[in-house]
């Protein structure tokens, strides 16, 4: 059920983008004067087209993982004498150059509009509350202490977890992070300089938390299952959502943190679990699977998760703005995660982020679906950073993408006039291949997470 979930998730956030992103070509195109023959949401051959009266094909096709704006011109076949005017190809350089940028522009007004929509629908969230610090970490020679809530990140404000690991994730390959925090009560305020060396580089996935040494304070969870992930080993052993956990081997335990640590501890050997289902009281062998870190340590892992703790008023946040304000709020969003992206592309091309970050549509897909299910809030949120990410790639100035063309068009306005037809031709391969391969990466990557 989960995996039909993800893949209709995956229709629906995928379509939309695409759809934008093709609507912008398609808009400016036709303010432009340009003719355009096709409006194709999809690859493959069309199940379904109509034709409007300007001429204009719109079209669905099979295989839902792009479209395209197919406009007339001159290079791609003849074209009648009286509709040379509403060729792509004779337009001006800058009419082409507007074409072309309206898809990524479409996909950051998409952006904007959704978080625009996030912020005023509010969010529930909970501060960002230090929980445990390690000894000798990052965190700990800096000072940081249990129970002091961060409250920005060099001079970020960090109202939620999220914001924090934001923040985090944008300062990869830093030497020290400046974390703002509030005491237990609720008053003082101190910062505090964090000395990390290469902070995060190469790590895949990126753990911020973990790697400065923090663990975020959570209430007291009790031992029952809240979710078991469909064939993890939890629900291979028969664990069912809302089962109590009584005993492991015997050892009775009251807290879901034991359990966890019970689990971690015994990779590959075989527990005997005592659990409470309907009040009533049974035995189930549990094998947990193993996992192994970048330290070299192998830990037990079993595919579930507790039912969600009681969290006191005090740590409960409720980000939610008005219209006007949640304008200013859903600009500064885009513009943020527009240049973390960039960035992050950047610090993957010089080595500090590993390639091995890269998703295709497989991890898509399971994301989409997780954050479907997750509520509308995380499911808009997530919306946007797509949409965020297809404009930014299209943008990157490789032949192929909108980019490439752009970099073309903006060569043409220096000379004074186009590349050669050859020029272009060579970098259109040398593009080809290029995206080519980064998708084979991205899909190489995906299926090494499975």
């Amino acid at each position: 059920m989960s995996a039909l979930q993800n893949i209709l998730a995956v229709i629906v956030v995928l379509g939309l983008l695409v759809t934008i992103h093709e609507f912008g070509h398609f808009w400016v195109a036709r303010r432009c004067g340009v003719k355009v023959l096709r409006f194709s949401v999809g690859f493959g051959k069309p199940f379904w087209s109509r034709t409007d009266r300007h001429g204009t094909e719109y079209a669905l096709a099979a295989i839902p993982l792009g479209g395209y704006v197919k406009m007339l011109d001159e290079r791609e076949g003849d074209v009648p004498p009286e509709q040379l005017e509403q060729a792509f190809n004779r337009q001006s350089v800058w009419k082409r150059i507007a074409i072309v940028s309206a898809g990524p522009i479409a996909n950051f007004l998409l952006a904007l509009v959704a978080y625009w929509v996030m912020f005023i629908y509010g969010a529930s969230t909970v501060a960002p509350v230090i929980g445990q610090v390690s000894p000798d970490s990052p965190a700990a020679r800096s000072g940081l202490e249990p129970g002091q809530e961060i409250v920005a990140v060099n001079d970020e404000k960090t109202p939620s977890w999220s914001e924090v690991n934001l923040k985090l994730v944008a300062a990869i390959g830093a030497s020290q992070l400046d974390v703002t925090v509030r005491d237990e009560q609720g008053q003082g305020v101190e910062r505090h300089r964090v000395a990390v060396r290469d902070f995060m580089a190469r790590q895949d996935p990126p753990q911020p938390l973990a790697t400065l040494g923090i663990t975020p304070w959570q209430p007291e969870t009790a031992p029952v299952i809240g979710e078991v992930i469909d064939e993890g080993r939890a629900a291979t052993a028969g664990l069912q959502k809302g089962d109590r956990i009584i005993a492991v081997n015997d050892h009775p335990l009251d807290q879901w943190a034991t359990f966890v640590e019970q689990i971690r501890e015994h990779p590959d050997v075989a527990l005997t679990l005592t659990i409470e289902r309907d009040g009533q009281r049974r035995q189930l062998s549990l094998t947990p699977d193993s996992r192994n870190l970048e330290n070299g340590q192998t830990i037990g892992y079993i595919g579930a998760a507790a039912e969600p703790g009681h969290w006191p008023e005090k740590y409960l946040r409720e980000l939610r703005y008005g219209p006007l304000e949640a304008i200013g709020q859903a600009a500064h969003k885009t513009g943020e995660m527009t240049l973390l992206t960039f960035d992050s592309i950047r610090k993957m091309l010089i080595g500090l982020i590993s390639p091995s970050n890269l998703s295709g549509p497989i991890t898509i897909a399971r994301v989409a679906g997780d954050s479907a299910r997750s509520g509308f809030e995380t499911f808009i949120g997530f919306l946007a950073y797509l949409s965020i990410s297809l404009g930014v790639l299209n943008l990157l100035p490789v032949p192929v993408l909108d980019g490439g063309h752009l970099l073309y068009y903006f060569v043409e306005v220096v000379r004074g006039r186009p590349l050669s037809e050859r020029t272009q031709a060579a970098g259109l391969r040398i593009g080809v291949a290029l995206v080519g391969t980064l998708m084979l990466m991205a899909f190489y990557f995906d299926l090494m997470r499975l």
